[in-house]
């Protein structure tokens, strides 16, 4: 059967996928190609494998587990998993030694304040084991161990994740501010900028009028494989996001993390969406480079908008990958051998670690390359260029010193989607019903 050439449907796409003759790219590749000069149309490509990793407060796990034989205590009153808060129910568990538990993204541990719901996910996945506190009703105290693979339900749900790109920060005030968009203290007279968004990888960005995302769409979520189940919290038509769930069981720990800001723990998490090519009007979307997607700069204490640039201003010509050299440590303040390394302080991810034999050590898995160690090591052991801009009345560029995006991560999530859309280990779905955003949150 001939393919139209102006609009085709799922199956007719799912069908070449079956058949082995499906065109898919990820949105870097075709982007790549585009500022290369190359043109396409309709018939050139079926799928464009879409992906962004970022900070997602928005994170919640669903947990349900044995803990105790039956009639060992009446009920939980309060638990901690790892020192990390967790919220007793909805379900009841009286009698029964089996707690159903919501954690949320951005809880944080009762002993140390560096470590959040983020850490803990990643360590479950990691197939770690868990410490569990149990205070009951009758004020007694129970403990036990656990893992994932003792836990039977273990659902990860995003409210509000996916987001059609975000924002810039900068402070235009005077005085240094605390707050979510920084890990330290942000300086104030437009000293330093932060941002988050994937830009041309944005899933919500490719298909904007979500003609192929919508209620029921499979997507990958941390790695496993997921569904949408339908808007996120505060999304309106301009500034819309995806609620989601997946099973934390089939998840991939390199896609999730803790990740510190100025008020606490916060959760990364990554989403990875196939978006098929059904017509003219959809590749159009997804033939935009970061060069025509605004990335508005707002004042981080208001976030009123203040400026306007784009994608390409913080991802071109920049280094996504933050480079390691140990041979160029400088070994900081030797008269503080516990507390040596200024970056291991501060690192966001805890990627970072000083060690008395070994030296400096980074682990490459845990790294999110936000960047903010290469402003603040002071023998350029840590390497990336993240840019500076030019920003209309302000009399110096203003360097970008922390992202709170992967873009690497994100480019990782969208190839091993393609992967598995072609080895048929990922079917693309039709959405079993459509998303709607209101105009105003």
């Amino acid at each position: 059967m001939e393919e139209s050439t102006s609009h085709r449907t799922f199956s007719e796409i799912q069908g070449k996928i079956d058949r082995g003759e499906v065109v898919i790219l990820t949105a870097q590749e075709i982007c790549d190609r585009v500022r290369d000069g190359e043109t396409f149309e309709l018939r050139d490509i079926d799928v464009v494998t879409t992906a962004t990793s970022a900070l997602m407060s928005g994170t919640y796990a669903v947990l349900s587990f044995k803990v105790a034989e039956p009639d060992t205590f009446t009920k939980a009153a309060k638990v901690w998993i790892n020192s990390v808060p967790a919220q007793v129910g909805p379900c009841p568990n009286e009698r029964i030694g089996i707690l159903d538990l919501i954690v949320l993204g951005t809880e944080a541990s009762k002993i140390d304040p560096g470590y959040g719901a983020g850490d803990l996910f990643r360590e479950l996945v990691l197939g770690k084991k868990v410490l569990v506190e149990i205070e009951t009703d009758e004020g007694q105290t129970l403990t036990s161990f656990t893992t994932l693979k003792q836990i039977p339900h273990a659902m990860l749900h995003a409210s509000r994740n996916a987001f059609k790109n975000y924002l810039a920060f900068v402070n235009p005030g005077k005085v240094a501010v605390s707050t979510i968009f920084h890990s330290e203290m942000m300086k104030g007279n437009y000293e330093e900028m932060t941002f988050c968004g994937c830009g041309e990888l944005n899933p919500l960005e490719n298909d904007p009028e979500l003609k192929t995302i919508g209620i029921g769409t499979k997507v990958l979520i941390n790695g496993a494989q997921g569904f949408v189940t339908g808007p996120g919290t505060r999304s309106t038509a301009d500034k819309p996001n995806l609620a989601g769930v997946a099973d934390m069981h089939k998840m991939n720990p390199e896609f999730m993390g803790g990740f510190t800001t100025g008020h606490g723990p916060d959760i990364i998490t990554t989403w990875a969406v196939a978006i098929p090519v059904l017509d003219k009007e959809m590749l159009t979307h997804i033939l935009k480079t970061d060069a025509q997607i605004p990335l508005k700069v707002v004042d981080v204490r208001n976030r009123k908008p203040i400026f306007e640039i784009t994608y390409a201003d913080v991802w071109n010509k920049t280094n996504h990958e933050v480079k390691f050299k140990r041979e160029l440590c400088l070994k900081c303040d030797l008269s503080h051998v516990e507390n040596l390394c200024p970056v291991e302080n501060l690192c966001p991810v805890k990627a970072v670690k000083w060690d008395t034999e070994k030296g400096l050590q980074f682990d490459r898995e845990r790294c999110f390359n936000c960047g903010l160690c290469v402003s603040r090591c002071k023998g350029g052991t840590f390497f990336a260029y993240l840019g500076s801009i030019e920003l209309e009345g302000v009399n110096h560029k203003v360097p970008v010193t922390l992202r709170q995006s992967d873009r690497m991560t994100a480019l990782k999530a969208a190839q091993d989607l393609k992967l598995q859309i072609q080895k048929g280990q990922f079917k693309i779905t039709e959405p079993v019903g459509k998303i709607n955003f209101p105009d105003k949150p």
